[in-house]
């Protein structure tokens, strides 16, 4: 994502005007839209000081990839190299599944704060989803939860396994 959009995101969903944000930054409004605008590219400093006085912080996280693990029988298996985190407010929404993976129950609303209903939609993402789907419905530590819970192929379970394991083993190391 652009530092563009960063700011601009981090700004409306502080709620401020480009006014008061930049007031509070310790910046111009003019330089603030220049920067949301891309005209202008902040320093690393000077982002870290505007996303600071939005209320949120500049943050290195692991990018998350995915790798292609061939099976026996169908199409190859794309697997995340590290677990991807959403946001708590993404972690436990009420979501709708895409017709591409959930064609038997259209339209029915799953409650990722209920357990037994996160479950069933990481169940599915995993058998049926791509990357994308991944990233938007999969929380990696509740994923490591629900682990030892999940009812999947066996094929899936043993591609995924090592990055589930291996993210409770860094933590515990």
């Amino acid at each position: 994502m652009e530092t563009s959009m960063i700011l601009e995101q981090a700004r409306q969903a502080a709620g401020l005007s480009q006014a008061a944000l930049a007031a509070a930054a310790g910046t111009s409004r003019p330089t603030l839209s220049a920067y949301e605008r891309g005209r202008k590219s902040p320093t690393l400093e000077t982002a870290a000081r505007i996303l600071e006085a939005a209320g949120f912080e500049l943050a290195a996280v692991p990018r998350v990839e995915f790798r292609e693990v061939a099976v026996d029988r169908g199409r190859p298996i794309r697997i995340a190299t590290s677990l991807p985190r959403l946001t708590v407010e993404r972690a436990l929404a009420v979501v709708a599944l895409p017709l591409h993976l959930n064609w038997s129950d259209r339209g029915r609303l799953f409650d990722l704060s209920d357990r037994r209903q996160r479950a069933r939609v990481y169940e599915i993402v995993l058998r049926e989803g791509g990357p994308n789907d991944v990233l938007t419905y999969i929380d990696g530590v509740l994923l490591v939860d629900l682990w030892d819970e999940l009812v999947l192929p066996q094929q899936i379970r043993a591609a995924w396994q090592e990055v589930v394991t291996g993210a409770v083993e860094t933590q515990v190391a």
